[in-house]
């Protein structure tokens, strides 16, 4: 066979694999696709990069926001330390909830956190966080949450009268947080938003761990938490302002050693539900245009690191961090100051605060689709007692659910790629073998809002 019959056969080989591939992933299925809601986008549009740099400018003016810094009432009244910072950030959220008729109900989570090695002696936590209740008593426990924390540090993580003005490392976090309070709570969702700030994140994730267990201690059905953690960026030449790192865990860090045999025979190391959330991020992303894109990264934190969205995986609730494409160590846990002709240090010089808009904007875009959707089927289930190549699921029906949608990937894949209608059933064939793809189903309401996908476990 000469070379050129040789390729015209490789193609033809090549054309009728892709026709069978055509028809066992159902080419004719649209891609999985949320629907913008014009309220939620209009919405998205008041999200403000200059209400954003006076934040982030408020919280730098505190001098420092370390957890061991001052909280007595002079030096809050003085306008220094981690306690003038809290009591600012409370009276804001009181603003929020004033300007929208009470609809935001504010709170506050303290403790006293016994010394430890980054804790020198017993100290008082306080988280502040602001509640936006859901107007359907059927769906208002569903909970989804955001967070940045509110403590700084420099170069001594145990200095707490040395300036630590944090802009980035987390200003920017918990102006995300204030941000998107600011403009949620101008809407009605059917499911509760949590709009939180911790403290204690640089002694040791202090505030999110005592938070996270109050959660699961009271039973809170915590559907997703969007931990963002220097998200300010930094103005440095290998920036790429396009995109924001979405971290996530793979295998769950509550698995059981039954739990992950299970998953690792089903190849669902890649689909907790971590990566569900950091999906449903990436596709809000897109049907928003939110200004940024989210950059899945699929891995707990950066490289041997963490955040506070770990408090919440550890115990049992999925969690993401969302953090800038590339940091600068200069400019992270740092005292302020020059040498060699390197300027170190947290100020908000090195902010972009229109990077910091745009991904206070994917923030509130997802919690708006969330908190709008109807709750996740239950219950779902891949039907395996017969040996078949087509592939059954089944579900239970969810609160105010009008029809299911069957989405579907390559096991290779990074994200959903085909999705099909089934309208408000329970039950669903497809003629595609469940040893090719990985399957999942969401819920979606007759304005066409979307829930996170839920994958099925095996049923024989």
């Amino acid at each position: 066979m000469n070379q050129r019959n040789r390729k015209w056969t490789l193609c033809k080989g090549a054309a009728v694999a892709l026709a069978l591939c055509v028809t066992q992933f159902g080419a004719a299925q649209d891609a999985p696709k949320l629907v913008q809601d014009g309220h939620i986008n209009s919405t998205l549009q008041q999200v403000s990069a200059q209400h954003i740099q006076a934040d982030i400018a408020k919280l730098v003016s505190f001098g420092t926001r370390l957890t061991l810094s001052a909280q007595d009432k002079e030096s809050i009244a003085e306008g220094r330390g981690i306690g003038a910072a809290r009591e600012w950030i409370k009276s804001e959220f009181e603003q929020y909830s004033k300007d929208c008729g009470g609809c935001v109900e504010v709170k506050t989570d303290s403790f006293t956190e016994q010394p430890t090695e980054r804790i020198p002696k017993a100290t008082q936590i306080t988280n502040v966080y602001a509640v936006l209740k859901g107007t359907d008593p059927a769906q208002a426990k569903r909970i989804v949450l955001v967070t940045g924390h509110y403590d700084s540090r420099n170069s001594d993580t145990l200095d707490g009268k040395g300036d630590a003005p944090g802009a980035n490392d987390d200003a920017s976090g918990t102006a995300v947080s204030l941000e998107c309070a600011r403009v949620l709570s101008k809407l009605k969702f059917p499911g509760t938003i949590i709009f939180l700030t911790v403290a204690g994140e640089e002694q040791g994730l202090n505030g999110s761990r005592h938070f996270a267990k109050m959660a699961k201690e009271q039973g809170w059905d915590l559907e997703a938490v969007l931990n963002n953690d220097i998200v300010g960026g930094d103005r440095s030449p290998e920036q790429d302002s396009s995109v924001v790192r979405v971290f996530s865990e793979g295998l769950p860090t509550t698995a059981s050693e039954q739990d992950v045999k299970r998953i690792r025979a089903l190849g669902g190391e890649s689909d907790s539900g971590s990566r569900e959330l950091a999906r449903y991020i990436a596709e809000v992303g897109r049907a928003y245009d939110a200004g940024v894109n989210a950059m899945l990264v699929f891995r707990p934190d950066r490289y041997l690191r963490g955040g506070d969205h770990s408090s919440f995986n550890q115990q049992g609730f999925s969690a993401v961090r969302l953090t800038e494409f590339r940091e600068d160590f200069h400019h992270q846990h740092q005292n302020v100051r020059s040498a060699n002709g390197i300027e170190y240090g947290d100020v908000p010089k090195f902010v972009d605060y229109q990077y910091v808009a745009y991904v206070a904007r994917l923030n509130a875009a997802t919690l708006a689709s969330l908190a709008a959707a109807p709750a996740p089927p239950g219950n779902v289930h891949l039907l395996t007692k017969d040996l078949e190549n087509d592939s059954t699921l089944t579900w239970d029906a969810s609160p105010g659910a009008a029809s299911y949608e069957v989405l579907w990937r390559a096991t290779t894949g990074s994200q959903w790629e085909h999705a099909q209608s089934f309208g408000n059933a329970t039950r669903a064939t497809l003629k595609i073998s469940k040893d090719n793809v990985i399957f999942a189903v969401r819920s979606v309401d007759g304005a066409g809002h979307r829930s996170l996908a839920v994958v099925p476990t095996p049923q024989r």
